[in-house]
Order: structure tokens, then sequence, then C-alpha cells
């Protein structure tokens, strides 16, 4: 006898045996599905809207779409933040307008033109404005599947701005996500506090635009690659790899290099009277931002696998030591950094088993190699350690030059292989004593960047870091890129700072105009990899001191430079 299935009232009522006989069952009719995607395809970042309210029932309908996102862990973190206040609206375009200029001014010529063609006018036109906000104030380990992916959160709420488009799309509205705002700013306007993010400004509203195809698209900036151009199958292709996303990050125009160079001729003093000081005056007041008063050393620890081999005369807990220091501002680095007037960030890259306490946290996820036999950082911590470094630079950037220190028991060794690969010189061109070793350790370096040498098969940048670098390397590359963005000038310190630098510059040519030498250490490397980048140093003291003490002496020394030739009489015109 067949006993009847007991199917629940509530939950799934489907059995095995139907999801075995028909597994696309669950699929919806064919003319739905269709709508789906002609919906997809039909979603556009709208500028341009009519006065015309939004009914409230529709607008709950799209928020209400938003808020059915899948969230990690069902943390539902999204808070949406309904504007419709006619003076709020206008504070935050004037903020955007200035976020595009700003912008605009670090792209090059053609980008720069083609950003302030577009029209942000949405802001004020649309009639209501929704901020999505993230609120990331519950810890990390206390949301399912975030403790290993911290940044889940923010993935949710993008998620559900997803959602609100499509949904807009099927109602006929229009939507345009503007980010051309510093979230500082945004969150001020809007009282968001501590601990809640935004992700930029939706405006909502009934179109006065019906675009066949993606704005910026249309507008020529970039172009839409076709899906086997982003599609990868099991693992990330070794060979053939696809171009990254274009960077329209430039250098200083020659209008402005020539025009800072015309206002130090009018100065009652011979033409280059302070020498490299003068160079390093005109190529920091050339950048965007060069005429800031304030400044931040970043200062960068972590420890490293490679001194397992033999190649310090320090045990690594002294990176920890000085570290805990630099937290409690006692580090020589900081000590240095509050002379000249500069705040400090520091930054934990991996010191240690454990975190440092009251240091920034940046550490590698996974296991590091010792780079003879197994590379340095894994291909996910160094592409996530360059992302957290870029943030970092544009914080650190917020009060104007931008001086790098580090901190990092054995990194002598990892900065020489470094060196080596950048330049594609041997061992012994790079490899130097080091602080307190002697002629027995300087063969063990030598071998160990030799035989990391010979795993190295690319000259890439990140390729390399990966390899051979070291966690503190590539948030200092990654710093650099971001500082050079927000278009402000980078004081080197040592050998590990150029490096760090040298690596960006490899990655973005246009950050080696935002680059200055603060001084020149003792280190072989060093003065070849100043060669490679072009640039004479400020100070040549014969300095091993680290963490930044020599960018914060030389970025007081710049300071004084431009301050001088702001003060000094000026000549009449000719």
């Amino acid at each position: 006898m067949v006993w009847p299935r007991a199917v629940p009232v509530i939950g799934d009522r489907s059995s095995a045996a139907e999801r075995a006989s028909r597994p696309d069952g669950w699929a919806f009719p064919v003319a739905e599905r269709e709508a789906l995607y002609r919906i997809i395809g039909a979603r556009r970042d709208v500028r341009r809207f009519r006065p015309d309210p939004v009914p409230e029932d529709v607008l709950d309908r799209v928020l209400g779409a938003g808020h059915a996102a899948p969230s990690v862990g069902h943390s539902q973190p999204w808070r949406f933040l309904v504007v419709t206040e006619p003076g709020t609206r206008e504070r935050a375009s004037v903020l955007a307008d200035r976020a595009r200029l700003a912008q605009a001014a670090r792209l090059d010529p053609e980008s720069a033109r083609k950003l302030l063609d577009l029209q942000l006018e949405g802001l004020r036109e649309a009639p209501v404005g929704v901020v999505v906000c993230c609120d990331r104030r519950t810890p990390a380990e206390g949301v399912l599947g975030r403790a290993t992916f911290p940044d889940a959160d923010v993935w949710s709420c993008a998620c559900a701005i997803e959602n609100l488009w499509l949904a807009a799309r099927a109602e006929g509205l229009g939507l345009g996500w503007v980010t051309l705002f510093e979230p500082a700013d945004l969150a001020a306007l809007l009282g968001v506090p501590d601990g809640v993010v935004t992700l930029g400004w939706l405006c909502l509203g009934w179109p006065d635009e019906r675009p066949p195809d993606p704005g910026l698209e249309r507008a020529g900036w970039s172009r839409r690659l076709p899906v086997s151009a982003v599609v990868h199958r099991e693992r990330w292709p070794v060979t053939g790899e696809p171009a990254a996303p274009p960077s329209h990050l430039r250098a200083p125009d020659q209008r402005a290099v020539v025009g800072v160079r015309d206002q130090a001729d009018r100065l009652l003093a011979p033409p280059g009277s302070l020498g490299v000081l003068d160079r390093a005056a005109d190529r920091v007041l050339a950048l965007p931002a060069g005429d800031r008063d304030g400044g931040t050393l970043l200062l960068v620890g972590a420890d490293h696998p490679v001194c397992r081999h033999g190649v310090s005369a320090y045990e690594g807990g002294v990176t920890g030591e000085v570290m805990a220091a630099a937290v409690a501002g006692q580090a020589q680095g900081v000590v240095a950094a509050r002379t000249a007037g500069l705040q400090t960030l520091v930054v934990d890259a991996g010191v240690g088993a454990t975190p440092v306490a009251g240091a920034i946290g940046a550490r590698p996820r996974d296991a590091r190699g010792d780079l003879v036999e197994a590379d340095a950082l894994s291909e996910a911590d160094t592409g996530l350690l360059l992302r957290w470094g870029r943030d970092l630079g544009r914080r650190a950037a917020r009060r104007g030059v931008v001086a790098l220190g580090e901190v990092g028991v054995g990194n002598t060794t990892v900065a020489a292989a470094l060196a080596a690969g950048l330049l594609g010189v041997g061992a012994g061109a790079v490899v130097g004593l080091g602080s307190g070793a002697d002629s027995a350790m300087l063969a063990r370096k030598t071998a160990v960047v030799e035989a990391a040498l010979a795993r190295v098969g690319s000259g890439d940048p990140v390729v390399l870091l990966r390899v051979l670098g070291g966690p503190e390397f590539a948030v200092l590359a990654g710093a650099v890129l971001g500082a050079a963005a927000a278009g402000v000038a980078v004081v080197m310190d040592g050998l590990a700072t150029s490096v760090a630098a040298a690596l960006a510059v490899a990655m973005e040519p246009a950050v080696a105009a935002h680059l200055v030498a603060g001084q020149r250490s003792r280190e072989t490397a060093h003065a070849a990899v100043l060669g490679h980048l072009g640039l004479e140093p400020l100070l040549d003291l014969r300095m091993r001191a680290g963490e930044g003490v020599g960018a914060c002496f030389a970025t007081r020394l710049l300071r004084d430079t431009i301050h001088i030739r702001r003060d000094t009489a000026k000549t009449g015109e000719p």
C-alpha cells in the first residue's frame, strides 16, 4: 500500500520526487522571465528628472524591493535615508559639485572634460533622494559570514541598491547613483553616526530622459565588455589575463608646473637659490592640494617569515615593541612627526600573532611565505592590502602631504628582493648589511635574495609584491596610489618606503610626479631605487632610523621652504 505524503502547511511544500522529476520546476513562466531580463537590460543611470512627485505607494514598493535584498547572515545592515527637503538637497549638490571639480583636477585632460560634462543636476531636480547607509556597528565576528569577509555587509547594501534600481525601472522611475561626495561630508550633512557609512546618494523621480544606452557609454567614457571577457572558468587564468580596469590618474599639467616656476622667478632671490629644496617645492606646489600646511606620517609595521633564515640582527619581537611605543606616542618616528607638526596614523599590517592594540588593523588573512620556499603573500591578500592602502592614503591626504614610515625586523631583505626584481639586477647589487649585521649575515641575505629572485617569473609590480614583498610594502604602495589620487605630495623615507613608491609608479606612472625623496639612507639599494625614480634626496645623513624619521625631517624642511617662498618679497612685473 502506498501512503499519501504528509504535506506541511508552512515552509517548502515540494517533495524530493517532484524536484527530481522537474529540476527546473521552480522557474517562473517564460513571459515573466523575459520581463525580468528586459528590466535588467533597460536599467539606466538617469541624470535628468521631472519635478512631479513620486506617489507614496510607489516609493514604498521601491523601498520594499530594496529591503528584500539578500544580506550576509540575514543581517539587513541597510538603512534608507529618504530626503525630500530642498535645502538638504541643495547642500548635497554643492558637496557633489566640489568633489566633481576636485576629481576632474586629478584626471587626464580628456577624462576630466568628460567628467565635467556629465549632468549631476539630478541632486537638485529629483523630488526624492535616497541615501543608502550601511550600519556597521555590529562587530563582524558577531554576524554569520562576516568574520571571514568583513565587508560583506557593504556588499549586502549594494545588493539592496540594485533591487531599488530594478524596481524603480519597472515602475517607470529613473534612478541615478551619485558617489561624488567626500563620505565624511555626506555623513555630517545627514547626521549619520560613527560606525554607519554611506554608499552615496540615489536620485529618484520620473525621468526627463529615456536613454537607450548607458550614459557613460554614450559619453565615450568606456564601453561595456563582452561577457566572455569577464567570465573565467575554475580559476583565474595564468596566461592571457584580462586587462585591469582603466585608470585616469594624471600628473600635474604643464600649465601648473610652469606656473609654479614663474611664481618662483618673481622672488627677490636668485632663481633656484634653495637648490634641491626649490625643485622639490616646485613639484609639491604644482599639485592640486600642494599648498596645504598640514600633513600626516603614515607608519606601517609588519613582521616577516624570512627572518627564520637569519637575515636580521634583531629578534622579531622588536617590531611589536616599536609599534606599541608608536601607539603610545613615544616611538622615534612618532616623536619626529609631532616635532614636524604632523599627525600620525599607526597601521598594523601583520605584527606578531595578535593585533597591536590601538593601531589601525590592515593585517593579511592568509598564511605568509618566507620568499625562499613560498610566496610572501597570497593573491587575495595582495589585492586586499593594496585596497586598504589606497583608503589609508586618501585618509592621510586629507591634512596635506603624506610622509611614509615603516617598522619591520627583516624588511631590508624584503626591500632588497623587491628592488632587484623591479630594477632587473642581481642580489649583489642590492643587498647591504642592514642594522647591526655582519659579513656572515650579509652572505645569508644575499643567498635568500638570490633564491627569492629565482622564483619570480614576472616583472609585474603586483606579482612582485605577492612573491617577494610583505604586507607593509603592499599597504604602503596602495597608500602612495591613494595619496596621489587625492592630489598631495608623498615624502618617502628609506629604502622600504622608496621601493613601495617605485612599485606604485610601476602600476600608475603618473604617481611619479607626486613623490619627494626625503632622504638617502645607508642601504645599498636605496640610491639605485631613487635613481630609478629620477629623484634627488633632500637629506643625506646616513640615517638608519626607519619609522619615517627622515621623511618627517624632510617634510618639515619642505614646508619651511614653501613658507619662505610664500613670504619672500616679490619683484614687479617686467
